[in-house]
């Protein structure tokens, strides 16, 4: 059974970074593509950034094109991303999820999922 669990959101001024983190259980980040999605109030849940399966190739949405970076960590399970010049319009819960289509733009796209991490961004 696949966990995932994100971690690392939080409220930061418009400009700032913040870098979340999804733990996962055994060889997810290996075997899964791997994605993380957002979701803002009143809309849909969109994919923001896939990792391949291995980490071999990525994929962003174009709003944070330059500005996000996804990453995996093999070695300690972990899904990683780092969010840089965040805008206010970035404010969403954000999740991390596994089991992905490539690229992950909608929910139907990705199997497993965590419960959401909050990221607050102020102007």
């Amino acid at each position: 059974q696949v966990q995932l669990v994100e971690s690392g959101g939080g409220l930061v001024q418009a400009g700032g970074s913040l870098r979340l983190s999804c733990a996962a259980s055994g060889s997810t980040i290996d075997r899964y593509n791997m994605g993380w999605f957002r979701q803002a109030p009143g809309k849909e849940r969109e994919g923001v950034a896939t990792i391949r399966s291995g980490g071999a190739s990525t994929f962003y949405e174009d709003s944070v094109k330059g500005r996000f970076t996804i990453s995996g960590d093999n070695a300690n399970y972990a899904l990683y991303l780092q969010m840089n010049s965040l805008k206010p319009e970035d404010t969403a819960v954000y999740y991390c999820a596994a089991g992905c289509q490539w690229p992950a733009t909608t929910v139907r796209d990705c199997r497993y999922w965590g419960q959401g991490t909050q990221v607050t961004v102020s102007s």
